[in-house]
């Protein structure tokens, strides 16, 4: 008895390195001479660039020291496309409120099956439109597959047999409007379709005023001396700190008024009713609540169309075995629930999070890996939630930027970094040169008269500085790129044939799951999501399948479960457990040959021929 079909490459140790080492004859042969003229090396691309820098250069160069607005990060994606046409495509599956194109680019080698067949990830970022840099990480987890795939063992045997579908801007209008108008670090956060956040009968029509016109929504204050409630830091003048109360009836100099603005209604109240008002991350239907519980979430899960058409995509590629949603800031790995009245995941899949979030905690300095609900707030009707509560995927969300990067020696407590306004003063003076804050200046405010300007500039504090975004966006794609390695891979592992007399025999077959994950998540096994596994056997002329079953006990061959109707396909809920195996079990009767397979939503099927001699 033989298996007759190609043996399935061995599995990569997550513990390899990235980057294999090259040899030290080909070092030598690419370095000139000192003193040599630079010599064109048409190979260079063939060596991808896996980070280190040394005489290579990728095919497609993208500053990763800056962040780019929606139509830019379309077009380096298209770049991408242009010259890695047989690996990129696109597909535009739906548009924003204000008509922006919601473009998905698919991943996909297709010499290797197509790309719904194979095990997929799905990679976003942006829900929120003042998170932009989730767009930036979602492109550079691209790009780094494409530039490696064919130099990289790891990374081309990630594309060869991986499906990735990448959306970078979840919320296009709010990542536009904040790019090009005034706009603070939290402003522009949610969708632009009109929404009456004030109840007045009337939408979006008191929003911030950049009073200044410098591009910049900051922070307004009065001078009343002996009336006021903070006083100015003794050591920074542009820190104010309000007055602790006492009894000596002790007054400051000082009143703050809010974000930059004025009454654009009347109604008495200043930037209480600006652009949208809803929020992406509150509208999907796993443990969805209405707007007086979870502000944001619209009349009903799934209303905006950004959502409607993210959900209808996913919902049409049950291939997707992996999700990662890119957020803003706080360094954090990220899992539901999101609400503690869901109750706990199944302890099988709990480990399966733990092991990617814990060492994604070593991949991401300062990230912590936490339970939403738990560890953060409450969240109803999130993104990640419903794609493994409702779809049985396991998802993670990361926020992004961390501002312990910024000291990150322990030492940095002593420099004030532990007080909010004294450590981002420190950090702007030290390490910004001045340029992430507006200096105090004077204003004339229609309601408050002589005002002063002044405070942080949008893109400081919620992203990350130039001189630390690449290192933001390629430690975050290694983790996801570790996320993609666990997605399921299932071999046909071992097929014993064994005479049982009269012409009978029983052919035991290991299916083994060289990955992480599990073909089907114990969540979408107890729940019924989806489709599932089956393992299956097509006889050859002159077979025929007497009974089928999935075996239970490895050493005792009657302990079996059969398929009582039809053994040729044995349908098993439970899947292929992460780095586990299914015993199948068929009696056949007659002499020949036979195929048996695989068949799951999450992982390629596996096919292999079998000769009954």
């Amino acid at each position: 008895m033989s298996l007759k079909s190609p043996k399935s490459p061995p599995p990569m140790s997550l513990a390899m390195r990235l980057v294999p080492a090259l040899s030290l004859t080909l070092g030598a042969l690419l370095c000139p001479p000192a003193g040599a003229a630079p010599q064109a090396q048409p190979d260079a691309p063939s060596l991808g660039f896996p980070g280190l820098p040394a005489g290579r250069a990728p095919r497609v160069e993208i500053p990763w020291n800056r962040l780019y607005d929606y139509p830019e990060i379309h077009a380096h994606f298209d770049r991408l496309m242009e010259q890695w046409p047989n690996l990129l495509e696109r597909e535009v599956i739906g548009h924003s409120v204000e008509n922006r194109e919601m473009r998905v680019y698919i991943l996909s080698l297709p010499s290797t099956g197509a790309a719904e067949d194979k095990p997929a990830m799905w990679i976003d970022g942006n829900i929120h439109g003042n998170e932009v840099q989730g767009a930036e990480a979602t492109l550079y987890a691209a790009w780094y597959l494409l530039e490696n795939y064919g130099s990289n063992p790891r990374v081309t045997q990630l594309v060869e047999r991986s499906t990735f579908y990448f959306l970078p801007m979840v919320n296009p209008d709010g990542r536009a409007h904040w790019f090009n108008e005034a706009h603070s670090a939290s402003s522009s956060r949610t969708g632009y379709r009109p929404d009456d956040d004030d109840r007045d009968g009337t939408a979006d029509e008191d929003g911030p005023d950049d009073m200044d016109g410098d591009g910049n929504i900051v922070q307004m204050r009065k001078h009343m001396p002996g009336e006021g409630t903070h006083r100015l830091n003794p050591d920074d003048p542009r820190i104010l700190e309000r007055v602790p109360s006492n009894d000596r009836g002790l007054r400051g100099d000082w009143i703050l008024l809010g974000s930059e603005g004025i009454d654009d209604d009347g109604d008495g109240r200043a930037n209480e009713d600006g652009p949208g008002g809803y929020d992406m991350n509150r509208a999907w239907p796993s443990s969805w609540q209405p707007e007086h519980v979870q502000r944001g979430a619209g009349p009903y899960p799934l209303y905006w169309p950004e959502t409607r058409v993210i959900a209808r995509f996913i919902l049409e590629h049950p291939n997707i075995a992996a999700v990662q949603s890119f957020h803003n800031a706080g360094g954090m790995i990220l899992r539901g629930p999101g609400s503690e009245s869901y109750g706990s995941y199944p302890s099988s899949d709990a480990r399966v999070y733990d092991e990617l979030g814990k060492d994604g905690e070593r991949m991401l300095p300062f990230y912590r890996y936490m339970v939403i609900w738990k560890d953060l707030y409450t969240v109803f009707g999130g993104f990640v939630n419903w794609t493994y509560e409702g779809l049985g995927i396991f998802s993670f969300t990361n926020e992004l930027w961390t501002r312990s990067r910024l000291f990150p020696d322990a030492s940095a407590s002593e420099l004030g970094v532990g007080d909010f306004q004294e450590s981002a003063q420190y950090v702007n003076d030290k390490l910004y040169f001045g340029s992430a804050f507006v200096d105090w200046h004077e204003a004339e405010h229609p309601l408050y008269g002589s005002i002063e300007i002044g405070g942080f500039v949008k893109d400081y504090g919620r992203v990350p500085p130039s001189f630390l975004i690449e290192e933001m966006l390629h430690r975050n794609m290694a983790f996801c790129l570790e996320h993609a390695e666990a997605m399921p891979w299932v071999v046909v592992q071992e097929a014993t044939l064994t005479r049982l007399g009269g012409g009978v025999r029983a052919l035991d077959v290991v299916f083994r799951n060289e990955s992480l994950i599990p073909t089907r998540s114990a969540l979408a096994a107890r729940d019924g999501m989806g489709v599932p596994d089956r393992f299956e056997i097509v006889p050859g002329s002159g077979v025929r399948v007497l009974a089928g079953g999935v075996r239970t006990d490895r050493f005792r061959a009657d302990r079996i479960e059969l398929e009582e109707t039809t053994p040729e396909s044995i349908v098993h809920e439970a899947g292929v457990p992460g780095r586990g195996e299914v015993r199948v079990r068929w009696l056949l009767l007659g002499d020949g040959s036979a195929e048996v397979a695989w068949r799951g939503e999450k992982g390629q099927d596996r096919v292999r021929t079998v000769e009954l001699d």
